[in-house]
């Protein structure tokens, strides 16, 4: 693990210069280069202070994977079926709950409906790959159809309904995370 080198994008994701980190972790901007450019190793404690002033800490900056995975297979993804509504989920991206986001892909047989999404703090766009169906958001119809999209704040509750004769599949992404 490069240290210095994260230490160094944290510090610019959270738009800091060194001067300042090193304000913030009273050590000196000569310090902060050097540990960047890994010419030098902190202390436990120094390490400890300067990701305090970056917002994270020993566990969280240490946990993280260096080899993050950013392009995903059939194999990587994980389905559910839901019978009764007559629907099937695919999480195109595996673990998505942890992140801000979770996109998925729902199929909706002809006649079936999506569970309804109560209210909630945040929001969801989604994308019509194949078929149409309607949005029903809080009593009202929407259709969209093959080629069109949808995007709301989740404060009514709302679901997705197949009225055609063919499937329907959407790519329906939530941030944060409520599949």
């Amino acid at each position: 693990m490069n240290i210095g080198e994260r230490i160094k994008n944290l510090r610019i994701m959270q738009g800091l210069t060194q001067e300042e980190l090193a304000d913030r972790s009273e050590l000196t901007k000569g310090f902060i280069s050097q540990l960047e450019r890994d010419l030098t190793s902190p202390s436990i404690t120094t390490l400890v202070d300067i990701l305090e002033a970056l917002g994270t800490n020993l566990k969280d900056f240490f946990n993280e994977l260096d080899d993050e995975k950013y392009v995903f297979n059939i194999e990587d993804m994980f389905e559910v079926e839901n019978e009764e509504f007559g629907y099937k989920i695919i999480w195109v991206v595996p673990n998505a709950q942890k992140n801000e986001m979770e996109p998925i892909l729902i199929e909706i047989n002809p006649n079936g409906e999506s569970k309804e999404i109560l209210p909630f703090a945040g929001e969801e766009f989604g994308y019509v790959v194949e078929g149409e169906m309607y949005l029903c958001n809080n009593g009202d119809e929407h259709l969209v159809s093959k080629g069109e999209s949808f995007y709301l704040r989740g404060k009514k509750s709302h679901y997705l309904k197949n009225k055609s004769k063919n499937v329907a599949k959407v790519i329906w992404v939530s941030s944060p995370p409520i599949f």
